[in-house]
């Protein structure tokens, strides 16, 4: 079954969703006043209930083990059994859930039990993530944040051969709605020379795309840039919080430390690779006199579908515009195929040294910028580091983010001709230091 053969669903409330229609399907974990927390399915309003839908034996084959995969409340076994299981799952699902279904009575049986409603539940990491690593492909916004200190030299000689990236703290990823409290650290201020240390001053938010690991691969074993998207399990939206006062100090010679790792949030649903085939999208060329990719990291396939075609958005909402019953304002409205370097090869080079990774590793784009203004994907970038404030409708401006300031992210991928297709939301709202 494909995007267009099936267009609607008999769950109501699916038609027409702005993330979650029939067509979407996300993977997630979630809870129910306090219960256990175990694996679902986002449909329109509701989360399918996998564990309760297995044992009332609406699933058999390849999509039955696919789901006893899910038993454990977390999609890591799930993610290492491949793309097979994901597509067998998926073609269930799509089965279950389609408009004229033979089993809806069967599935309506069992009531809320089975598709309790999503804002009843509370959601969770979906897999337990043994290691992190943060990218640095958005080209766009390397140049901006290069020319803010590197004015006639904003990239370094080995962007364009090496996709860049650093190790970050897995422990500190949380799902969306977690609170976000201001890092202490150690500062150098203006014109002094020895540093200070309290609550970061340059609290900054980046906007980037999530990836998670499927299949893993052995120590000592490369990934083939030709085999990667079959290790990539499905994407979500992540900010990659980040103090920027901390980060000046600390970063050389080796790089962020702990300017970024107090905590990274994610959206915690996972939109699978197969739900976004319609949305792929051949990588933008190169601009002329740019390196070719070593072979290691071409692949002509790759190249002609690896990009993907997701529009980003980012929101902020502050104590005084709560109070004053405003919305929240857009910041930034920016696209994935701002990328330099794609999904696969990034996952080629991360383990083209022999580097084993794992099934629910957690991979994040890098800060995803366009080129012009009201696309930046950070206030860094947006404020040129802090010299130009940005003015709210709330009459409030702002250089760097404020206690009570909640930063939201989104995205959506159109095509005409498919339907549309949401990732949920990432939030964090920014508490005072302790």
């Amino acid at each position: 079954m494909t995007q267009t053969s099936i267009t609607r669903s008999w769950v109501a409330s699916a038609n027409g969703h702005a993330d979650f229609p029939l067509q979407n399907l996300p993977l997630g974990v979630f809870s129910i006043a306090g219960s256990a927390p175990r694996c679902g399915v986002a449909i329109g309003e509701h989360i399918f209930d996998l564990q309760v839908a297995l044992e009332a034996g609406l699933f058999d084959g390849a999509a039955r083990s696919a789901v006893e995969a899910t038993r454990d409340g977390q999609l890591n076994a799930f993610f290492q059994l491949g793309s097979a299981a994901r597509v067998a799952l998926r073609e269930r699902l799509l089965e279950l859930f389609s408009e004229g279904s033979t089993l809806r009575g069967n599935i309506e049986a069992q009531g809320a039990k089975l598709l309790p409603l999503a804002a009843d539940c509370q959601m969770h990491l979906p897999a337990r993530i043994s290691d992190y690593t943060d990218f640095y492909v958005g080209i766009e916004h390397a140049q901006n944040v290069g020319k803010l200190f590197r004015p006639d030299n904003p990239l370094l000689p080995n962007y364009k051969y090496v996709p860049i990236g650093y190790h970050g703290r897995a422990s500190t990823v949380r799902a969306s709605g977690t609170d976000v409290r201001r890092p202490h650290g150690q500062t150098l201020p203006a014109g002094a020379s020895e540093p200070t240390f309290g609550p970061c001053a340059r609290l900054d938010y980046e906007l980037e795309l999530g990836i998670w690991i499927g299949q893993g691969n052995a120590l000592g074993e490369p990934i083939a840039i030709g085999d990667a998207a079959e290790h990539i399990a499905g994407f979500c939206l992540l900010n990659d919080w980040s103090a920027r006062d901390i980060q000046a100090w600390e970063y050389q010679p080796l790089g962020p430390f702990l300017s970024k790792s107090f905590l990274t949030s994610v959206s915690p649903w996972v939109v699978t690779a197969e739900a976004l085939a319609p949305f792929r999208a051949a990588q933008a060329p190169r601009p002329e006199g740019d390196p070719q990719p070593l072979p290691y990291l071409f692949d002509p396939r790759d190249q002609a579908a690896g990009a993907l075609d997701i529009e980003l958005e980012v929101l902020l909402l502050t104590e005084r515009m709560r109070e004053q019953n405003l919305p929240a304002q857009r910041l930034t409205l920016s696209n994935t195929r701002y990328m330099y370097w794609t999904v696969a090869q990034m996952v080629a080079h991360h383990s083209v040294n022999g580097c084993q990774l794992q099934a629910g590793d957690l991979f994040g784009s890098g800060t995803l910028s366009g080129p012009e203004s009201g696309q930046f994907g950070s206030l860094l970038e947006i404020t040129e580091g802090g010299k130009k404030p940005i003015e709210l409708a709330s009459g409030e401006v702002r250089k760097f983010l404020e206690d009570g300031d909640e930063i939201i992210l989104r995205a959506r991928c159109a095509r005409d001709g498919y339907a549309s297709i949401g990732f949920g939301e990432c939030r964090g709202k920014v508490l005072a230091a302790r």
